[in-house]
């Protein structure tokens, strides 16, 4: 029976990694759980509570895993630190269930309070072990507690390697190998009384009673309903990143029924995101609000945001990579569309001007993102200036001068969807596409939007798409969502979701697909072997390689290297920031950046400084005023030194080199070949670049390089740099134009199924892809409304 609930929940949430809680009947004891099973490790999570009552602080859940799981646990309040956690495991026929709690991302320590209880279904076999419990006085613990009645994001944790001592119930253990988070409506989970009690005291079966109703699906949230008819849409848009929300804000102007899809959560305040450091609550803001808080997003041990499936850096929430990233905005070039980068003549020629422009009347650019029109911690600015100047570099406004890319330098700009002499970078918050295009897409009523909703391929028939599977069933029987007749499917998943959800619908080469093809969930749901697509895709993949130089100089204030920004910044900075939104932390960390063509558009380099540095390795005497070292667990050890800086040097446009994107035999995405200096004339670009920037070193007072350092040559630097460091996250091309998808962003093969997101781009821009891939984005959106024979 074991093995077959896990089968049933599999079936009832249409198995995704960013899952939505259903409900399911555990088939050994009878009982109503709302929960999930995770698809990689295939553990079972549910919770069911008693009636809602201002007394009640009591709940059942279970824990069903593989006998191979060594142990596995939940954190129903969604975090590790200062939450409930609850955790079990295997001791020969005995399952050993109990709960911990820490206070830190240290080793989590028995806790007092809680009462467990196990319930007679606990038991193990030959295949499975399960842990069914009552959890009392489990709602509330030592500064927190458990909105049973809300939509919540619980935890879960899972580890192949065996707690310390099996036979002992309060054993130590190493970090769990693997975690995730899904989205619950506690508010459906409550259980009649009579059901309640009965379940509480060992018993089995239900009267079928209830104390929940069965709630609306909003434009914000995926509630989990019971399974309802399906509602078709003209357009369903997968991911809601700035390719799928800029898509589906131009769709549902023009008068489409829209569906918007995203597998994490909310982002930004206005979104529906609540996380915030200590010092920022009570004033609606969050982490993704805070562009100060940028370098957090790489340190902090919550990190909710990433996909917890893809082995590079990519974004599962709200706005997507906009939410996470450093917020810089580089207006195209025009030979960013030109042919000679890959891009049809349609896109080319000036052809794609329109679409730069009607990005940047909702998104003008600012390089002083503070709401007071004041420039912050410049000293970086000044001293790289000194450097560049010395170099024949022009200081300009960058994004006043798009096409100037050539020994040019100026501050680091930003988009500012009310423009430079209103409201800058919306009222000092981090904006782009969730602050502008998403808000006017939710004041319609024919669009709406869904989280936590994962979609794991498309469903068609031979060349036509006829819908998209997703795990939500709120929205369709079994998660399946419908089209309209002659609806669109627009893929916005990314560099890595798209290419999966392509594989996973039969479109690829035939490597990916024999992977999935064996896949026991996902091979039966495969089109038959003569329907499928033989596309490139996951070929041609871009990112720019990039290096660190690390300097210091006296005058530099490094800003504690970002380290405090957090947990403890400097007061008169955050109360700044609080009162009005200006200040340093208005603006992400970088402060500068630079350009230098290396033969015109085959070779470019960018570059990016900002006050602090990630490492530092040297044996050099320096001028540091003060040093502390900092471990986060989990993440990195990071340096403060108070007058260090960092120059980024990144190849660009011209790079040679490319990559390819696939899946593992769990279907999670990652890079099969790394596309950094795969061609062996990259090298010596990059390698030309960095000696530039530092060819006029001494001619700035006290500025010295210390990474490297005076006892190694900048080939040794290059050669010995760790090629997995390199990355920059700028990942395009696995879905390129003209290749996977054509000129109208149709993918090959098929009749309506399509792709907006970067890895349409056939090669990297000169900067940072962020402004590119939403013009793209509007130019795409504009064919697609173009083409005949559409809803």
């Amino acid at each position: 029976m074991l093995s077959y609930i896990v089968l049933s929940i599999l079936t009832l949430t249409g198995s995704g990694f960013a899952q939505v809680a259903t409900e399911y009947v555990d088939p050994d004891n009878g009982i109503t759980f709302w929960g999930i099973t995770d698809p990689v490790h295939l553990v079972t999570h549910g919770y069911v509570f008693p009636p809602v009552s201002a007394g009640s602080t009591e709940f059942i859940g279970e824990i069903v895993a593989p006998i191979s799981a060594a142990w596995a646990g939940v954190s129903p309040g969604g975090e590790m630190v200062d939450n409930l956690l609850l955790m079990a495991w295997a001791n020969g026929n005995t399952v050993m269930g109990t709960n911990r709690f820490a206070t830190d991302y240290i080793q989590p320590v028995p806790y007092a309070g809680p009462i467990i209880t196990d319930l007679p279904s606990t038991k193990v076999n030959s295949t499975h072990w399960k842990w069914v419990y009552r959890c009392q006085n489990c709602t509330v613990w030592d500064g927190g507690s458990l909105n049973t009645n809300a939509f919540v994001a619980p935890a879960w944790v899972f580890s192949s390697i065996a707690v310390d001592d099996p036979s002992d119930i309060n054993t130590d253990f190493q970090e769990h190998t693997d975690f995730g988070f899904y989205g619950s409506n506690f508010s459906a989970a409550h259980a009649s009384a009579a059901d309640y009690n009965n379940w509480a005291a060992g018993g089995t079966g239900s009267s079928g009673g209830s104390t929940t109703t069965t709630t609306t699906t909003t434009t914000t949230t995926a509630t989990s309903s019971p399974t309802v008819a399906p509602t078709p849409y003209d357009y369903i848009v997968v991911g809601a990143g700035p390719g799928g929300i800029i898509a589906a804000d131009r769709l549902s102007e023009a008068g489409k029924k829209v569906l918007l899809l995203e597998r994490g959560g909310p982002s930004t305040w206005e979104t529906g995101g609540r996380y915030a450091p200590t010092w920022a609550q009570g004033h609606n803001l969050t982490k993704f609000d805070i562009p100060g808080l940028f370098e957090t997003m790489f340190t902090d041990s919550n990190e909710f945001w990433w996909c917890d499936d893809i082995t590079v850096f990519a974004g599962c929430l709200v706005g997507g990579g906009t939410s996470v990233n450093g917020a810089l905005y580089w207006i195209p070039t025009s030979d960013d569309f030109s042919t000679a980068t890959g891009w049809p003549l349609s896109w080319s020629n000036g052809a794609h001007d329109t679409y730069v422009n009607m990005m940047q009347q909702r998104l003008p650019s600012t390089d002083h993102p503070s709401t007071d029109g004041e420039r912050y911690l410049e000293q970086v600015s000044s001293v790289v200036g000194q450097l560049l100047n010395g170099q024949g570099y022009s200081n300009i406004t960058i994004n006043d001068n798009p096409n100037f890319k050539d020994h040019a330098y100026g501050y680091s700009a930003y988009d500012s969807p009310y423009g430079h002499d209103v409201i800058k970078f919306v009222n000092g918050k981090r904006g782009g596409p969730v602050a502008t295009y998403l808000q006017t897409a939710q004041s319609r009523s024919n669009f709406q939007m869904e989280i936590y909703t994962y979609a794991s391929n498309v469903v068609r028939n031979g060349s036509t798409i006829l819908g998209v599977q997703t795990n939500n069933t709120a929205i369709g029987p079994n998660g399946y969502v419908p089209l309209n007749p002659n609806g669109r499917v627009i893929l916005s998943a990314g560099s890595y979701g798209s290419p999966r959800i392509l594989f996973l619908s039969g479109i690829g080469p035939s490597d990916m697909l024999d992977i999935v093809s064996n896949d026991p969930t996902y091979g039966p749901q495969l089109p038959p072997q003569a329907d499928w697509i033989d596309l490139p895709v996951g070929y041609n993949v871009s990112d720019n390689p990039s290096i660190n130089l690390v300097f210091t100089q006296p005058s530099i204030d490094a800003y504690n290297n970002w380290a405090t920004v957090w947990a403890d910044p400097r007061p008169a900075d955050s109360a700044q920031y609080l009162e009005n939104q200006s200040g340093v932390l208005a603006q992400a960390s970088p402060r500068l950046n630079f350009w230098r063509a290396y033969g015109g558009v085959t070779d470019n380099l960018q570059g990016t400084a900002r006050p602090g540095a990630a490492s530092i390795n040297t044996t050099m005497t320096y001028n540091a005023r003060q040093v502390w070292l900092s471990f986060i667990v989990r993440v990195k050890a990071h340096s403060r030194i108070s007058t260090i800086f960092t120059i980024t040097a990144y190849l660009s446009t011209g790079i040679t080199s490319r990559g390819r994107i696939g899946i593992d035999a769990s279907l999670r995405p990652q890079p099969l070949i790394d596309p950094w200096f795969e061609d062996p004339g990259d090298e010596p670009v990059i390698l030309q670049g960095l000696k530039d920037i530092v060819s006029n070193l001494d001619s700035v007072p006290g500025l010295t390089m210390i990474t490297p350092d005076d006892t190694m040559t900048m080939e040794e630097y290059v050669n010995l740099y760790d090629r997995s460091t390199m990355d920059s996250n700028h990942w395009v091309g696995s879905n390129s134009i003209l290749q996977v998808v054509d000129e109208n962003v149709k993918v090959m093969g098929t009749d309506n199924l399509f792709v907006i997101d970067a890895s349409i781009m056939p090669r990297l821009p000169m900067g940072n892809p962020h402004g590119a891939l939403m013009s793209a984005a509007e130019h795409a959106v504009a064919n697609i409304l173009a083409l005949q024979g559409g809803p």
